[in-house]
């Protein structure tokens, strides 16, 4: 009950106050590229409910039908102004729409696409017993992933074979840890980690 008051007040009160910053980027990735400046695409959430999450569009619009994996500043699919949302993390922020509507919460496992989520093992398929989340510990650590799967002649392997049970392993770990102090130092290491970076 405390997390969930907490995600609305912190929701309702970041949609007030970046309002100004929401409208100037959806203004310039309209200016920039042709397409809906919000993007949307479906994702697993709690207990295997299906949902729409949303971002700011970081991409040519439709990319997502040539793959899920982005790798790095080397994928052509990204726009000018999509470096620079993703760079400081700003392309997650119309997530706060889904922490507000109760389907993420400011904490927890980042949901998946289903062909991701369909390779779980039965152990990793606990981290749907919690609200996915806009943060959690696996996203600090793997900051840099796009940058790791760049890194590699086989992105999709390196992902589904290393990247993502270490992920899951995380994820694991913080639903063990899971209470109000957990999420604050995330929300805190989160922080540090876009401005340090």
């Amino acid at each position: 009950m405390v997390k969930r008051c907490f995600d609305i007040l912190i929701s309702v009160l970041g949609l007030i106050v970046l309002s100004p910053l929401f409208i100037i980027i959806l203004l310039l990735i309209r200016l920039e590229s042709k397409g809906n400046p919000l993007f949307k695409q479906l994702r697993v959430g709690k207990n295997r409910k299906p949902f729409y999450m949303y971002k700011f569009r970081s991409m040519s619009e439709n990319a997502e039908k040539s793959g899920f994996i982005t790798v790095g500043n080397n994928d052509n699919r990204i726009t000018g102004m999509g470096h620079i949302l993703r760079k400081y993390k700003l392309d997650e922020l119309p997530q706060l729409i889904n922490v507000l509507t109760g389907e993420m919460s400011l904490v927890g496992p980042r949901p998946e696409v289903q062909k991701y989520v369909d390779i779980y093992t039965s152990e990793q398929l606990n981290v749907l017993s919690v609200k996915p989340g806009i943060t959690d510990y696996a996203s600090i650590e793997y900051s840099n992933e796009s940058e790791l799967l760049a890194a590699t002649s086989n992105p999709e392997q390196l992902y589904t074979q290393e990247i993502l049970p270490a992920k899951l392993t995380l994820n694991l770990k913080y639903i063990q840890e899971q209470s109000f102090f957990t999420d604050f130092k995330i929300i805190l290491k989160t922080v540090f980690k876009i401005i340090s970076d």
